[in-house]
Order: C-alpha cells, then sequence, then structure tokens
C-alpha cells in the first residue's frame, strides 16, 4: 500500500514539474537575447571577420616563403653540343622575401583594417546596447498587458454588479427598463475590452519571444511581475540621476556610435597614408635556393645541381598614369566624409538624449498626475454609486463616473510602464 502511494506521489510531482513554467527577471531576458539572438550572432561573426582581415594585414610584416616543385623528362638541344640528349629530371626550388622598409604601405594598410576592426568591434557593442533596450521595451509591454488585464477584470466585475442592481431596482419598481439595457450594453463592452487585454498579451508575448530569439512554436515561460499599489506608484519612480548636461556628456564620451565613427575616421586617414606609399620604393630582402637532379652526365654539366642567391631588392613604380594621385583624392574625400559623420553622429546622439531626458521628466510627472487623477476618479465613482442609489441622478452619470474610474486606473498603469521604457531609452541614448 505505502509503495503504491509513493509511486502516485512521484507521479503527482512529476507532473506537476512538467507543467510548471519557469519566471524570468528582465536580467533574465537580456541574458537570453544575447545567446539567442541570430542579429547579433550576424554582427559578432562580422566583427569576427574584420579580426581575421587585420591579421591578414599585419602577415606583412612577415617574411613569405614558397616552395615549387616539380618532375619530369627533358630534352637538350643540340645548342651546347648535345644531340637530342633526354632525361628525367627532379627539380625544387625555396623563395624567400622579407619586407624591410615600404614608406608606410604595409603600416597604413594594417593600421586600416585594425581601425576597421575597431568599428565594428564598437558597432557590435552598440548593437548588444540596442538589444537590451528592446528586450526591456517588450517585457515591460508584458508587464503593462498583464496590468491592464487586471483592471478590466476589476471592469467585467463592476458592471456585473451593476447589472445585478440594476436588475433589482426594475423588479422592485425603482429603475426603469432602460437601465438594465444599458448596463447589459456596458457589460457585453467590458467583456470585449476584457478579451482585447487577454489577446493584447499574448501579441505582446509573441514579440518578446522574437526579441529574445526563441523560435519554438511554444514556449513555457512568465514574466515576473509584482502586485501593484496605484497610491504609491508615483512614490516609488526616482527621479534620474543624471541631469541633462551630464547625460549629454556621459554619451559622447560611451556611445559606441561615436566611438565607432571615431575609428573609421582613423582608418581613412591610415588609407591616405597607404596611397601616399605609393609614391616611394618598397626595399625588401629575397633569397632562393634551387636543386635539380638529372640522371645523365651530359646535362649534370650543365644543370647544376645547387644554386642559391641573396640580394637586397628594389620596386620602384615610376609611372602609372596618375591613378595614385586620383585615387589619394578620392581617400581624403572619404576622410572628409568620415569627418562628417562623426559630427553628424554627434548631433543625433545629442538629440535623442535630449529627447530620451525629456521623455523620462514628462513622464514620471504625468504618473503624478495621473495617480491624482486615480484617487478623485475612485472618489467621484464612490459618489455617482450612492447619488443613483438615492435617486439623485441618473444611470449614465454612474456610467461615466465608473469608465472614467477605469479609464484613469488604465491611463496610470500605461504611464508608469512607460516611465521605465522612458529610463531603458535615455540609458540606450546615452550609452549607459
Amino acid at each position: 500500500m505505502k509503495t503504491r502511494v509513493f509511486k502516485y506521489l512521484t507521479l503527482a510531482v512529476l507532473a506537476l514539474s512538467l507543467d510548471a513554467t519557469e519566471t524570468y527577471i528582465v536580467d533574465d531576458l537580456i541574458i537570453k537575447s544575447l545567446q539567442n539572438s541570430p542579429d547579433l550572432a550576424v554582427s559578432q561573426f562580422e566583427y569576427n571577420a574584420s579580426k581575421s582581415r587585420y591579421d591578414t594585414a599585419l602577415s606583412g610584416y612577415l617574411p613569405t616563403v614558397d616552395f615549387t616543385g616539380s618532375a619530369g623528362r627533358i630534352s637538350q638541344s643540340a645548342t651546347f653540343n648535345l644531340d637530342g640528349v633526354q632525361d628525367n629530371v627532379i627539380k625544387g626550388q625555396l623563395t624567400l622575401k622579407q619586407i624591410i622598409y615600404d614608406f608606410g604601405k604595409t603600416g597604413g594598410n594594417s593600421d586600416t583594417q585594425k581601425f576597421a576592426s575597431e568599428s565594428y568591434s564598437m558597432q557590435n557593442l552598440q548593437n548588444i546596447s540596442n538589444k537590451k533596450l528592446d528586450v526591456k521595451n517588450a517585457y515591460y509591454t508584458v508587464l503593462k498587458a498583464k496590468a491592464l488585464i487586471n483592471v478590466q477584470k476589476e471592469n467585467v466585475k463592476l458592471t456585473q454588479a451593476q447589472l445585478y442592481r440594476s436588475k433589482k431596482y426594475f423588479t422592485a419598481g425603482i429603475k426603469t427598463k432602460i437601465d438594465v439595457s444599458d448596463a447589459t450594453v456596458r457589460l457585453i463592452q467590458a467583456k470585449l475590452d476584457l478579451k482585447t487585454a487577454e489577446y493584447d498579451l499574448k501579441l505582446s508575448f509573441s514579440n518578446l519571444d522574437k526579441v529574445i530569439g526563441l523560435t519554438a512554436i511554444e514556449n513555457n515561460y512568465d514574466v515576473y511581475s509584482q502586485k501593484l499599489d496605484l497610491s504609491s506608484l508615483f512614490e516609488s519612480l526616482l527621479p534620474y540621476e543624471l541631469n541633462l548636461h551630464d547625460s549629454i556628456v556621459f554619451a559622447y564620451a560611451n556611445r559606441f556610435d561615436i566611438k565607432k565613427e571615431q575609428a573609421l575616421v582613423s582608418a581613412s586617414q591610415s588609407d591616405i597614408r597607404t596611397i601616399e606609399s605609393e609614391y616611394y620604393p618598397s626595399f625588401y630582402f629575397g633569397a632562393n635556393y634551387l636543386y635539380q637532379n638529372a640522371q645523365s652526365e651530359e646535362l649534370q654539366t650543365f644543370l647544376p645541381e645547387t644554386q642559391w642567391n641573396a640580394m637586397l631588392n628594389l620596386d620602384y613604380n615610376i609611372y602609372q598614369g596618375g591613378s595614385t594621385s586620383s585615387r589619394k583624392e578620392e581617400k581624403s574625400i572619404n576622410a572628409s566624409i568620415s569627418n562628417s559623420q562623426l559630427i553628424n553622429t554627434k548631433l543625433l546622439i545629442k538629440a535623442n538624449a535630449t529627447d530620451a531626458y525629456i521623455n523620462v521628466n514628462r513622464t514620471r510627472d504625468t504618473v503624478e498626475l495621473a495617480q491624482s487623477l486615480v484617487t478623485v476618479s475612485s472618489q467621484k465613482f464612490d459618489q455617482a454609486s450612492k447619488r443613483y442609489e438615492y435617486g439623485l441622478s441618473d444611470y449614465i452619470e454612474l456610467q461615466e463616473a465608473r469608465q472614467g474610474y477605469i479609464n484613469s486606473k488604465a491611463t496610470l498603469i500605461v504611464d508608469y510602464y512607460n516611465y521605465f521604457i522612458a529610463v531603458a531609452t535615455l540609458d540606450n541614448a546615452i550609452g549607459k
């Protein structure tokens, strides 16, 4: 008997564990997005590829070693008093080339790739920052949708109570049939609003799945949400820790977009240095070792078995139709464009930071007013209920007071979560 009871308890615990859902806070969702988002993976791959290009450019400082080998049959002409001698020959050649000095050509190219790789790194970090903002936005949208469902449930409960009271008053002959009809219409509308709120929650979860990179058809998880005390929401909202001036200064120092553009400016300047190096020669050391083996004594006389050389070399292009000057002009224009883009990026970031900062303060002030509106609307609804009960007002006044109370609660919830979205937007705007 004990064994059977233990078996049933085990199955019950297993069933509960299978049905259990994981509950995440926003930090958990950010970590998941960093792990799963394909757009971040693409950004990381692009950065890795840029590092490989930089390594390729750096290899210009290192020697190149080439080996060629061949084996076959040759025939020697009578030029060397050999009457059509044929033989099998094996040949191997080892060549080394080491750059000594090229007036910045290799250095300019490697610097260009280094700064280009740095720009990809900054873009990757900016994409991560943007992803964090997207996750927070989606997360608070889910919390907003869940809280609005509770408001609509309260609305349904209030309209059901009003319909019940209207029917009682009509049966008692105190109120007319129109009050019952209107209460019925209001209840249907309240149920429709609740259904809409429930679908909005599903849509917000769908968007959250997309943002954090969940591809499964069904994702069994929930987000952490606490019960809201609508009478003290404003008091829980602390002012932003930086003023507008300090926010912009922080943005200039920390936004990855600015660092990306600065790296591109440096890359364009390195491009100019690389082109200018074409006006000068390149010095390099070259060495060559040749080994060849012929079986016949006749060919061995004229084909040395080994041969080597080691030389200092100079390569100098004297004229190539003015293409170097044209390319230098193009690179100079590109450098000017990069500088202008850097300035433009700073202007955009200043504007975004300013707008975001103003929006944080605006939404916080809105929460304060919305909270006061809930208090006043609740009092008005209570007063309208008593006036209607004592026959001092009509049903329309009561319903307007109820709807005003519900709307004020919904507005407060929307403004409350919009504040957190505004803070997240400001953090992103200044690179925090």
